[in-house]
């Protein structure tokens, strides 16, 4: 499992010496992380977000901004940057 498919959410930050030894570990688990709204594994998606007791991938982030979009009227730019936020993108 690549390390940039999962992000983590909600924790705490880590000195480099702790990230190191985590993304060590990372790489030799094989355990899939599974979608809490598809149930889809990492490795059927483009990215997961972990969070506290819960994971959404891409493709059910996508559907949530759309609805917010479409339901709440979000302004578009807001919507963007939150895209951009998501995708690692820096403006």
């Amino acid at each position: 499992m690549s390390d940039d498919k999962v992000v983590s959410l909600g924790a705490k930050k880590k000195s480099l010496e702790e990230e190191r030894q985590h993304s060590e570990e990372n790489t030799t688990s094989t355990e899939p992380v599974y979608c809490s709204f598809c149930g889809r594994p990492n490795t059927q998606v483009i990215k997961m977000v972990k969070g506290p007791g819960v994971n959404i991938c891409s493709e059910c982030a996508m559907i949530a901004l759309q609805y917010l979009i479409l339901q709440d009227r979000m302004p578009s730019a807001e919507a963007q940057h939150i895209l951009d936020a998501f995708w690692g993108k820096a403006r």
